[in-house]
């Protein structure tokens, strides 16, 4: 199940109380303090774990706490430290004050974060010795661990993010690029969740996908499912404007376009504003070859698009314009020059 909203209570450990011990032995019957100090408590630590795509297991895991420091010993032995406590979050996950709603932190890909300290462990007796104090009673208490309330909140990371109206083929196209397995439906709201998937130019070139549930008009008000999953595509690079070449309404897919658009930027402007490629979907449903390249011209003009370029024409469910389609996203990702040294473009990338 994909949750992508959490809030938890995370508490750092308590710091080992120092103790009150002499030294007693036969030989030294007045022997000094040697009370221990007390250990350091563990740390809650924020580790952003490949591979994770969800918050579900927050939905039931609720409070997180890492161990105390233990007490001092005798023979000025100090406490051992509290084990931290490791809580592994996608990368990509903001992290919020759940009282506040200040943000923390934003995890990125990597990284470990210590977000509560634990407490410091408290001075045994021998600390407190001195050579007008040598029989010292007193020791301090550990300081208590960090203590907070957090509200997680996931935006993946992706180079490419698939938008476009409901049964537009999104997940059918993530399907055909990545070995990703999402549900395909011929109805609309297949996919009820954001999907990834990795996409292989070749062995040297791999990019990650986004395929965001079917936005409709008003999805940045909270229509349909778009609300709840446009925040998924604030940190994709570029923007694939899935349009089906035949929509089962009657509609146009330049008005298709314009719709989704203008939701887009009601969202976000700076999300209005990232890169996109228009990509015109299951021209295979058209056979007669002379209406197909009378549906891509219609389009063009509309749009101000030209083939090629800023518009792509494939088939999700045939494979067909699926080769040109990664090479075209790639150099729009590496504009250097595809991104590795000695790249020269095959005739798939050159079409």
């Amino acid at each position: 199940m994909f949750v992508d909203q959490a809030v938890i209570t995370v508490r750092a450990g308590k710091g080992g109380d120092g103790a009150i011990s002499f030294r007693r032995e036969k030989a030294a019957p007045k022997g000094g303090p040697n009370g221990g100090n007390g250990g350091r408590g563990g740390s809650i630590v924020l580790v952003a774990e490949d591979g994770m795509g969800t918050l579900y297991d927050f939905r039931y895991q609720r409070e997180w706490a890492a161990q105390p420091g233990e007490d001092g010993g005798k023979k000025q032995c100090s406490g051992g430290d509290g084990a931290d406590c490791l809580v592994r979050l996608p990368p990509g996950t903001l992290v919020f004050n759940a009282d506040t709603s200040e943000l923390i932190h934003d995890l990125r890909p990597g990284e470990r974060v210590v977000i509560a300290k634990g407490g410091k462990g408290g001075w045994g007796n021998e600390h407190f010795k001195t050579s007008t104090y040598q029989t010292p009673r007193e020791n301090t208490p550990g300081e208590p661990g960090e203590s907070i309330n957090l509200r997680l909140e996931l935006k993946l990371i992706a180079d490419v993010g698939l938008v476009g109206k409901p049964n537009a083929g999104k997940s059918t196209l993530l399907k055909a690029l990545t070995r990703a397995n999402p549900k395909i439906g011929n109805y609309p709201f297949t996919t009820l969740s954001p999907q990834l998937g990795i996409a292989e130019v070749d062995a040297m070139r791999k990019m990650v996908f986004a395929d965001i549930p079917g936005l409709i008009e008003g999805a940045s008000s909270g229509a349909g499912l778009g609300l709840e999953f446009l925040r998924h595509i604030e940190r994709t690079r570029v923007i694939v404007h899935l349009l089906d070449a035949r929509p089962d309404d009657g509609s146009s897919p330049a008005d298709n376009y314009t719709a989704i658009r203008a939701e887009l930027k009601a969202y976000s402007e700076a999300l209005a504003d990232r890169q996109e490629l228009i990509v015109l979907n299951k021209v295979d449903l058209i056979d007669d070859p002379g209406e197909r390249q009378s549906v891509v011209n219609a389009l063009s003009r509309a749009l101000g698009v030209r083939e090629g370029r800023e518009l792509m024409v494939i088939s999700g469910a045939a494979g067909t314009g699926l080769k040109p389609l990664l090479h075209k996203l790639w150099t729009m990702l590496h504009p250097e020059g595809a991104g590795r040294p000695g790249w020269v473009p095959d005739a798939a990338e050159q079409a």
